[in-house]
């Protein structure tokens, strides 16, 4: 039998701890963390992810800001927020919320927040940093990953762990975590060139879903007592619902959760460890001032 490795409720003991370092910077009358988000068009599960973020601001004290930018926006004009941000006292932790239209250079926008108000922790400093083991901002969805990883006490140590799926955001510096001291994981990131990725899959004790592709992780890719973290947040069609669709994981959960020693949902996994990064990020951010 499996166990449900519940991101919602491990989130909500993390806000819990949060807001009451937050009391007690009240009491103390020191500054009140302040996290902004800059969200670009209107895309939908953008749109719901930022809504969560300020309501979990609102839940731990934080003070929180929004900026609507239409998606027809100029780089330019971009750029001055994030500028304006940067130089504003208050502010002190921020998120450009990614994808951005087509028309604007996405790495040319996360190189422009200033690397100690950056909340997701995107900025090619923090990642250096992270890489070579020095106090820096930890990219959102790794750090929420290694939490669950840390609260469940699943060991990481000499295990073979496998991420599908390289990006900059989630498989990159999730591999280079789980390998450092303290994890000591064993890690193979698998992609889409990469030859027999079901072999690779067999022997792992540890899998990570990370590449985006709905129920692409199948019963018959795993190996009995597995733990599965499944990333995945894909919008598909669904009768089942008013909105007329559901989030769907990467990993096939009803005929691989029974294989599995723990595995994440999806909803209710990785998501909302991802956004309580985004306060954790934050809160650190205040301190270091």
């Amino acid at each position: 039998m499996f166990t449900l490795i519940d991101g919602k409720k491990t989130a909500s003991l993390i806000k819990a701890e949060i807001a009451g370092e937050v009391e007690e910077r009240v009491k103390s009358g020191r500054k009140i963390p302040h996290l902004a988000a800059i969200l670009v068009g209107n895309n939908g599960s953008s749109e719901t992810y930022v809504s969560n973020k300020v309501k979990d601001c609102a839940e731990v004290g934080f003070k929180s800001t929004l900026i609507r930018l239409e998606d027809s926006v100029s780089e330019k004009v971009l750029l001055e927020r994030i500028n304006n941000l940067n130089e504003d006292p208050d502010i002190d932790g921020f998120i450009v919320q990614l994808p951005l239209p087509h028309h604007i250079t996405e790495n040319r926008i996360i190189e422009a927040i200033d690397p100690e108000k950056d909340a997701d922790g995107f900025h090619p400093v923090n990642i250096g940093r992270m890489v070579i083991g020095l106090p820096g901002y930890l990219p959102a969805t790794p750090f929420g990953i290694v939490e669950l990883l840390r609260r469940y006490k699943i060991e990481t140590s000499g295990k073979e762990c496998v991420i599908v799926g390289r990006s900059n955001i989630v498989g990159r510096p999730l591999s280079i975590l789980l390998s450092q001291k303290g994890m000591d994981a064993t890690v193979t990131v698998v992609h889409s060139r990469t030859k027999d990725i079901t072999g690779h899959l067999k022997k792992a004790d540890i899998i990570v879903a990370a590449l985006g592709s709905p129920g692409f992780l199948k019963a018959d890719m795993v190996k009995s007592g597995v733990v599965v973290i499944d990333v995945g947040t894909t919008r598909v069609s669904s009768s089942e619902s008013k909105s007329g669709w559901k989030l769907a994981g990467d990993v096939d959960f009803e005929n691989v959760a029974p294989l599995c020693s723990y595995i994440t949902p999806v909803p209710g996994g990785v998501g909302p460890m991802t956004r309580v990064a985004l306060l954790r990020n934050t809160l650190k951010a205040v301190r270091n001032k």
